[in-house]
């Protein structure tokens, strides 16, 4: 079994000249790429790094985060990734936790490093950029003082290979830890998912500590296809990217799809080159993607999975707006389990749901977690004779499409009846006037809980409360419907896209 470090030797061999990362003007080649990992390894090893110590990595979107996650690969560090998003203090808890050997971060965050120093135990700090403070050494003085052979030593198979942080959506976050071989295993699989080749142009923009464009570039590199990066989400500068670098492959959250599709100047690009359009992080409104398919063509598929595990994919081909009546249904289900990937519906006896009875999702997978880092009781909670617990509400049909239904801790008790918030969210969005709506459930004296709504108006949109309370009793049963709609400018999101719950439970969970 090929590990990434194989892969990345690969393609330095069969396509030495090709472009490997392409950032602004930077084009970087596979040859280059495997020189440059190879020397930092070698320089990290340099400064007192050895095999499965953590190196931790703090920055937005640059070449230089493939390079760390590649280094990594090929000396069987430990890749450790930092939000950078996260407030000073979730930062030292992180770093703290994952005790790293060394960080590499950029010097915008190097005031704020410099102040967390006298309470970590980190013995190299690399700092990305020409403003290198006194205490940290440059990123490209350790590359350049390190051997292109690399250090003496190589990643295993049952190496740890990177830890990412899960969100934080209760409590502090988790170390996620996955394998060198699950990794290489993940990205066969988005290979084989995405329908990616050497001749493939892979734009990516959400932030790289994120599992989701982590597996979307590992998945291009298994075929030697190029990686177009992003430093950030801009519609408009994906739109002229897509025309002029003749993008074949995106991955975009759902909200970014509808922004994307919002862009005054969509009509005025040639799309034409775009084969793939993978959404996930979060559900797609069905409306949503009816436009994205008059847009773009078939080109979208669904990816459903974690920071812990692949799941499944709704393949391209399986979209149709004009296809049967099971078609037309399974265009809001996340699809099949993946080629990987065992997928169960459990009752809360743990017997596995008859067809279209909802239950928690569990998953075996070879992409799953090795563990959860320094948390063997999270570890025992939710991976469990080898199925991981995904912590969704789901049900399956008679062919193994998946419909989500909720997450287990976000499901609303309602005078003793479950209400599902992504089915009272599927009938609010069909409303002309909404373009966004989350659902929440609220402390009711009656009821023990409501269901409240927090819904975002199209431009130009106008609607009132009562309209959009009628408008859901209209599609689904009258218990299930909010009590409240609250209209907000936009709703708080997560790095991955998909709406906090938490935030919003903490402006709006009150009550009526």
């Amino acid at each position: 079994m090929k590990l990434l470090a194989d892969v990345h030797e690969r393609n330095a061999s069969l396509f030495p000249n090709a472009p490997a990362i392409v950032f602004d003007d930077q084009v970087k080649t596979f040859g280059q790429h495997w020189d440059r990992i190879n020397r930092l390894a070698h320089g990290l090893h340099q400064g007192g790094a050895k095999r499965q110590d953590r190196v931790a990595i703090l920055a937005m979107n640059t070449p230089e985060y493939i390079e760390v996650y590649s280094a990594c690969e090929r000396a069987g560090y430990i890749t450790t990734t930092v939000n950078f998003r996260l407030a000073a203090p979730e930062i030292l808890y992180v770093l703290n936790d994952a005790a790293p050997q060394a960080l590499i971060f950029e010097a915008q965050y190097a005031g704020m490093i410099d102040g967390l120093r006298d309470s970590l135990t980190i013995e190299q700090y690399i700092c990305l950029g020409p403003d290198i403070p006194a205490w940290a050494a440059s990123y490209e003085d350790v590359i350049a003082a390190g051997s292109p052979d690399g250090p003496p030593f190589r990643a295993r198979q049952d190496d740890g290979a990177l830890i990412m942080y899960t969100s934080g959506t209760t409590g502090r976050p988790k170390g996620v830890l996955r394998s060198q071989w699950g990794e290489a295993r993940l990205a066969e699989v988005m290979a084989g998912q995405l329908g990616t080749t050497s001749a493939s142009r892979q734009l990516l923009m959400m932030p790289f500590f994120h599992a989701g464009s982590r597996s979307q570039y590992v998945g291009a590199f298994w075929k030697g296809g190029a990686v177009y990066m992003h430093r950030s989400f801009d519609p408009q500068r994906i739109l002229r990217t897509i025309e002029a670098e003749r993008i074949t492959h995106l991955h975009l959250a759902p909200v970014m799809v509808q922004n994307v599709l919002d862009a005054p100047e969509i009509g005025n690009h040639d799309l034409s080159s775009v084969r793939t359009i993978l959404y996930a992080a979060a559900p797609m409104p069905v409306p949503v993607l009816k436009r994205g398919l008059a847009v773009f063509g078939p080109v979208f598929a669904n990816g459903y999975g974690s920071t812990e595990t692949n799941c499944s994919c709704h393949y391209p081909h399986q979209h149709k707006i004009d296809g049967t009546e099971d078609d037309i249904r399974r265009l809001g289900s996340v699809g099949q389990p993946a080629t990987d990937a065992d997928i169960r519906i459990l009752d809360e006896k743990g017997h596995e749901c008859p067809v279209g009875v909802a239950g928690e999702v569990v998953v075996r997978s070879d992409t799953a977690l090795m563990r959860y880092w320094n948390n063997d009781k999270a570890t025992a909670e939710t991976l469990r004779d080898g199925w991981f617990h995904m912590g969704d509400i789901g049900y399956m049909d008679e062919e193994k499409f998946i419909f989500l239904v909720d997450r287990k801790k976000d499901m609303i008790i309602s005078g003793g009846e479950n209400i599902y918030c992504r089915e009272v969210e599927e009938a609010l969005i069909t409303h002309p006037a909404l373009s966004d709506v989350a659902v929440i459930g609220v402390p009711d004296e009656k009821w023990g809980e409501s269901v409240k709504a927090i819904a975002v108006l199209a431009p130009g949109q106008q609607a009132t409360e009562q309209e959009m309370i009628e408008h859901a009793r209209s599609l689904i049963a009258r218990y299930k419907c909010p009590k409240s709609v609250i209209f907000v400018e936009e709703l708080p999101r997560l790095p991955s896209g998909k709406v906090s719950k938490v935030i919003l439970r903490e402006r709006y969970g009150a009550g009526l």
